[in-house]
């Protein structure tokens, strides 16, 4: 019987270089565990028929010896992520029988290093949203607590990973959708550098904040997943090259200056949760850490200009789903074109899409271009040098990554603005795109998972490596 609750991405390497059980029987209890919990959790929106069979391909590296560490390990992989003739839906009723004609980058890259692809998981669809209630393919539940929600909108990957129906998972951040339901889920979640990992092969909500981001049960896993992936890519636009990428490095290790933004503190932050980090700013503390309090001015309108910025490039980004090149379509129902593009957009679309398409396109109208939207854009610029010139001073910017626990299912559905504010802590990072790391910290007086997030400056991952590491053993 392997021990999936405590299996790791290393451990179970060493084992399967000892042949203490097979690529096979690994990816087999896996499956086992998804057949008794999915139906559940549905983490799941399919599981590939042909997982066994990749597992057996992998086995055969591990007899020719050119296994690596990611070979056999099996992967669940959010809906957005296109894998050749597999369905990638993005969790919307718009694609849900469109099948992707190539790899993403990063799952080529998977498949190079060996991985199994276990299927494709839930998601808020098109990526809008912070629990996995707005997928058209049901919601997904929390393994910790199945009345509450995961997290949004890697919701599927992170109730896989935490329900132990995979051993790692990728997701995709546009704004903390992996850092919450890491938060809410217990798990270690990596918000990478934009332009680390490539975006090439992903269904884009807002392509300059959407960035690909591992989901680990530890620090080590997403490190390994994240140095696995992060590369150059000629094929997406917004790859930072390998030159800028070294000179911006961390060229320093034993960094201990932790900074704080107590002001962002204001509203919305549970005691508990708040009580919680003072915790675990003590626990560093006492190991020898730096704290300092820091200011950011602009961060507090960080969710007001990303809830511009964002819209508006979702409004660009899903007019290609019409009706009339692929997804669904009403075309054999009506009999003018105008008819063809409301009808398949207006019932391909959910409630949450079509609210951002409405919004992002006022934003981007005549006569609000300006008045929302380039100033939007020059808020985000002052935010990203506010936070650049923080680090001139310290090492780490650190704060809970979410205000709150897991909240019950249908909680906050009627009020997107409630919802929204989950996400308080997460946007920062993502108009800056400096990378960030949610940490599990403790465990709150109902039981549910407590985090804590570290961002860095660009390109400094394994500063953030380095830290969570060092919180695993303190904390």
């Amino acid at each position: 019987m392997i021990d999936l609750k405590n299996l790791t991405i290393e451990k179970a390497h060493e084992s399967l270089v000892k042949g203490e059980f097979t690529c096979k029987e690994l990816v087999e209890a896996y499956l086992k565990t998804i057949t008794e919990k999915n139906k559940e959790l549905n983490a799941y929106l399919e599981v590939y028929s042909d997982a066994v069979f990749q597992a057996e391909e992998a086995q055969k590296r591990f007899t020719n010896g050119t296994a690596t560490i990611l070979t056999g390990i099996p992967f669940a992989i959010k809906d957005n992520i296109l894998i050749e003739g597999k369905i990638a839906s993005a969790g919307s009723k718009i694609l849900e029988n469109y099948k992707a004609s190539y790899d993403a980058t990063v799952i080529k890259d998977l498949k190079k290093e060996g991985a199994v692809l276990l299927g494709r998981t839930n998601m808020d669809e098109f990526a809008m949203g912070s629990s996995t209630q707005t997928s058209a393919y049901g919601v997904t539940r929390n393994p910790v607590d199945t009345f509450r929600v995961p997290g949004g909108s890697s919701g599927g990957s992170a109730a896989a990973l935490a329900g132990d129906l995979t051993l790692a998972a990728l997701g995709t951040e546009t704004c903390g959708s992996v850092r919450e339901p890491s938060a809410f889920c217990g798990l270690v979640g990596l918000k990478p550098t934009y332009g680390a990992l490539s975006r090439h092969g992903i269904i884009a909500m807002g392509n300059s904040l959407d960035q690909v981001s591992p989901f680990g049960k530890c620090v080590r896993d997403t490190e390994i997943i994240f140095n696995s992936l992060s590369r150059y890519d000629k094929e997406d636009g917004t790859s930072v090259p390998d030159v800028v990428r070294n000179k911006m490095k961390a060229a320093h290790s034993g960094a201990k200056k932790i900074g704080v933004p107590w002001h962002l503190f204001k509203e919305g932050v549970d005691k508990e949760v708040e009580e919680n980090f003072k915790q675990s700013l003590e626990k560093f503390k006492k190991a020898g850490y730096e704290i300092v309090d820091i200011e950011l001015p602009h961060a507090q309108y960080s969710l007001a200009a990303y809830y511009i910025i964002m819209p508006a490039e979702v409004s660009t980004n899903l007019s290609r789903f019409d009706g009339i090149r692929y997804g669904y379509s009403a075309n054999k129902e009506v009999d003018n074109l105008k008819d063809v593009y409301m009808k398949s957009r207006g019932r391909g679309f959910g409630k949450e899409a079509r609210r951002r398409i409405l919004l992002g396109t006022y934003v981007l109208s005549h006569g609000y271009y300006d008045a929302y939207y380039n100033k939007a854009l020059k808020v985000r610029e002052k935010i990203r040098e506010e936070v650049m010139n923080a680090f001139k001073n310290v090492d780490y910017i650190l704060t809970p990554t979410v205000p709150i626990t897991a909240f019950k299912l249908g909680e906050k559905m009627d009020d997107p603005v409630a919802m929204y504010l989950c996400d308080i802590f997460s946007a920062p990072a993502n108009l800056a795109g400096v990378p960030s790391i949610a940490l599990p910290s403790g465990i709150s007086s109902n039981k549910l998972p407590f985090s804590i997030q570290f961002m860095a400056p660009h390109f400094h991952e394994n500063n953030l490596f380095e830290v969570g590491k060092k919180f695993e053993e303190i904390r």
